[in-house]
């Protein structure tokens, strides 16, 4: 492979003929092979808008001429735009303030300007990396602004989207599924009856939950570090840079994004991206919730619940033939695993890593954030066209449940009382004869009539409260 040579402030690297990054990033590529994974891309695109903007404002304020700020800006909108993706080449367990990859996206900026200049490679004229493109900026607060500005965009574009498709569909099978009756567990024992419909739209509800949960992440977010340079002082910036910045971004990116109320807060913690994780890991506990259910639900489907019937999507077994699972659920169940471990790694990125003015493991604790994101947003969407949108009812296995469970009893305690419906219920289970044909067998023993009978063991009447219609 060519090379060429270039210099830093610690002497000459060679770096491959035609890499548009330099001695800094290719420092850190020799330093830094431990994952194979790299900082997630998203991080990349921000931080071209932030050199974009940064430009632009610079060359505004008087401190850097047009011909420079109009290279920076068309370099940094390739950035942005993922034209110049494969020059970004660092393992996400680099240096913890991200610096090897700032240092990156300067040189890349550098490099580009000068070849837009028609200058070689590497000859940081007419734009240097730290004089130019990083003027008035910090990894330490740039590094954390991308991240911001990645995660409110990954919120916002993939994972809201997918909730809400994912909402929609269990919505709608709250209501294909509301005549249909069928027994209600509690401690995995059979209880009193409800509706599917019932179970459907109590997990509709979960994802509308979930759904608020992205907005006040987002909310969390909105304040940006950028400004506060190296330690939070904002030394070597223009007192104007930060609020003008950012007032670029959130119009280019349609974010509300502000100045941090206080940079030293903003750059020395991480708390706001830990009550994004929280948040992410509430929604995977609703997800979690919900596919294990369904998953049981359809269990069987002959031998065990199967008050449903899930998608058949792919053959189940390489010895078992015809047999089916529900892989779906066990795949939005994995995710969720996940997320938890990620929300861990956040939480103790941001306790353990965050010493004095720095959080120094940030780029682990962006790319969980941001995995965290991609998982849900894809599992959801999946899960909701392939999974959800194909559930079927089983209504006669429903109702052959509901009529063999001892719990129906409990409809009869208000006529009989406890005690009587007891011996009914325990009779029930010594000898497999239903409450209902145990009851019939003795209305003059119990002093109530048949009507009032059919009435107490109505399924449709126990899914409501008293005095409301049946199912309202």
């Amino acid at each position: 492979m060519s090379t060429r040579i270039e210099k830093d402030s610690m002497g000459e690297v060679p770096v491959p003929a035609d890499a548009l990054y330099g001695a800094s990033t290719q420092r850190a590529v020799l330093n830094f092979p431990v994952s194979g994974q790299l900082i997630p891309i998203s991080i990349i695109h921000a931080y071209g808008l932030i050199k974009w903007a940064a430009a632009r404002v610079n060359q505004s304020l008087g401190l850097l001429s047009q011909d420079k700020a109009d290279l920076i800006e068309r370099a940094a909108l390739e950035v942005a735009e993922g034209k110049l993706d494969p020059h970004f080449v660092l393992d996400i367990y680099q240096t913890g303030s991200g610096t090897s990859t700032h240092m990156n996206v300067n040189e890349v900026i550098s490099n580009r300007a000068c070849q837009i200049a028609g200058r070689p490679l590497g000859a940081k004229d007419p734009i240097h990396p730290n004089d130019h493109a990083n003027l008035g900026q910090s990894s330490n607060d740039t590094f954390p602004t991308a991240i911001h500005m990645a995660v409110a965009q990954d919120l916002r574009g993939k994972l809201l989207p997918a909730l809400e498709s994912l909402h929609a569909a269990l919505a709608l099978k709250g209501d294909a599924f509301w005549e249909v009756l069928k027994i209600g567990r509690t401690h995995l024992m059979d209880a009193t009856p409800v509706r599917l419909g019932q179970e459907f739209r109590g997990y509709a509800c979960q994802i509308e939950h979930s759904v608020d949960r992205v907005h006040k992440a987002l909310k969390a977010i909105a304040e940006l570090p950028l400004g506060g340079t190296a330690v939070g002082t904002g030394l070597n910036r223009h007192p104007n840079f930060p609020s003008r910045v950012i007032a670029l971004l959130a119009e280019k990116t349609g974010f509300p994004f502000r100045e941090a109320k206080d940079h030293f807060e903003a750059q020395s913690a991480k708390d706001a991206l830990v009550e994004v994780s929280g948040q992410l890991k509430t929604i995977a506990t609703s997800l979690f919730k919900i596919a294990s259910d369904i998953r049981w639900l359809g269990s069987g489907p002959q031998c065990a619940i199967g008050e449903i019937r899930l998608p058949a999507i792919q053959p189940g077994s390489s010895i078992m033939p015809g047999k089916v699972n529900p892989v779906l659920c066990e795949s939005v169940m994995q995710v969720c695993a996940r997320v938890f471990g990620n929300d861990a790694t956040v939480t103790w990125c941001a306790a353990a890593g965050s010493n004095f003015e720095l959080n120094v493991m940030m780029p682990v604790l962006a790319a969980a954030v941001l995995e965290s994101i991609d998982l849900l947003a894809n599992v959801s969407l999946i899960f909701s066209e392939r999974c959800v949108a194909g559930i079927e009812a089983q209504k006669e296995r429903c109702n052959d449940l509901i009529e063999s469970s001892l719990a129906m009893v409990t409809g009869l305690i208000s006529k009989i009382g406890y005690d009587r419906a007891a011996i009914i219920a325990k009779e029930s289970a010594n000898t497999g004869i239903t409450v209902r044909e145990l009851c019939l067998d003795r209305l003059d023993e119990l002093g109530i009539s048949k009507a009032e009978l059919e009435e107490a063991l109505d399924p449709a009447r126990m899914t409501a409260p008293e005095g409301t219609a049946a199912g309202a």
